[in-house]
């Protein structure tokens, strides 16, 4: 008997369920988004960008930011004079101003939930994009540097930044759908 009552509550989650989802988009949106302005972040996703055969195009010398690299929290001053000239900061300033935008777009839920859904379905798509860095993006795999644990399937700490878009990617369908029937809802009415 017992049991059943907390499968019943468990079943009236839902809505607060997809409220928390929406709000946690949001806040790693906004906070990932911001985080871009600055440097290490930036510097941090070069690799991301430069094999990525849909963005390299972006950075003036994507080929050499590996002899470039700064290890996070480390500041050497010609790595970041190389970033400079590879136009890595004013891509993740852009990049940046697009994810808070989305984010943006979410918070518009109650008020405008037709351009939530579609703010969702761009999160959809960008998430699509930084899943497809696990097959671009060689630092995604321990390096074989000597263990026998390398490559696929293990995921290095880049690898698994990216495989965690793979719950935002849900998470933006989910908010979706839920944008989108609140716009019929009120269409309807």
């Amino acid at each position: 008997m017992k049991s059943r009552k907390l499968f019943e509550l468990a079943a009236r989650a839902d809505r607060l369920g997809v409220a928390v989802t929406r709000v946690a988009l949001i806040v790693v949106l906004l906070w990932i988004g911001g985080l871009k302005a600055f440097r290490y972040e930036a510097d941090g996703i070069v690799p991301f960008v430069a094999n990525s055969p849909a963005m390299s195009f972006f950075y003036a010398d994507p080929a050499h930011y590996q002899s470039h690299m700064n290890p996070e929290g480390k500041l050497v001053p010609e790595n970041r004079a190389w970033h400079e000239t590879n136009r890595t900061y004013e891509f993740a300033y852009g990049l940046g101003a697009v994810i808070v935008l989305y984010g943006l777009l979410l918070c518009l839920h109650p008020w405008l939930p037709q351009v939530a859904a579609v703010g969702s379905f761009l999160v959809f798509a960008m998430s699509f994009v930084t899943l497809s860095f696990l097959v671009t993006t060689p630092e995604s795999w321990v390096p074989a540097l000597g263990d026998a644990q390398h490559g696929f399937p293990y995921l290095s700490g880049r690898g698994r930044l990216v495989i965690k878009d793979a719950i935002m990617m849900g998470a933006a369908l989910v908010t979706m759908a839920d944008s989108a029937k609140a716009y019929l809802r009120t269409r309807a009415a």
